[in-house]
């Protein structure tokens, strides 16, 4: 079973345990992202998010032999504890679903595709998304350390995870690579 990953954040440069063969490929589907999860490092992170403009994401392979392992590696990965139910999406390609993101997959001969799916959050309420001026005032309010691991996580997601909330991070806070 060929199986691969969906990234769009810190995975991509820090995959941990999961185990990508190659490089990360840039013609990825379009998903609806948007920095918009406060994480527990502080920075704004990336994740799904349903009323977000999509964007093209990144994809890679995977060297695990069934989806099964490959969820567990991902949820291991991420940190997600083994109890909670959520937080990791996948798709089998090979029941032939519809829609875009199986056709995309379908046209890569990718059996099974897996992604992180935590929800947006604020405030520490899980898929609260935070406004973009309650964004912005809170990353302009982070100070040392914080503040420097927050630059570096949006300086880092690859460039074509263009949303509206990092254009504006970049506007105001000048937070460029």
């Amino acid at each position: 079973m060929k199986i691969a990953c969906l990234g769009w954040g810190s995975l991509i440069w820090k995959p941990g345990v999961l185990p990508v063969e190659g490089e990360w490929h840039q013609d990825g589907p379009l998903v609806p992202i948007e920095f918009s999860r406060i994480a527990d490092g502080g920075e704004l992170s990336t994740a799904i998010c349903l009323n977000a403009e999509p964007v093209p994401v990144l994809w890679a392979w995977l060297t695990v032999g069934n989806l099964a392992t490959g969820c567990e590696l991902l949820k291991a990965r991420e940190a997600i504890p083994a109890a909670r139910n959520d937080g990791i999406g996948s798709l089998i390609v090979t029941d032939r679903p519809e829609g875009a993101l199986a056709k995309w997959a379908q046209a890569r001969d990718i059996d099974a595709l897996i992604w992180t799916a935590l929800p947006p959050s604020c405030d520490r309420i899980e898929n609260r998304i935070p406004a973009l001026q309650t964004a912005l005032t809170y990353l302009d309010s982070l100070t040392g350390e914080k503040r420097e691991h927050a630059k570096d996580y949006i300086c880092r997601v690859p460039a074509q995870i263009d949303t509206p909330y990092r254009r504006a991070i970049v506007e105001k806070l000048g937070w460029t690579d």
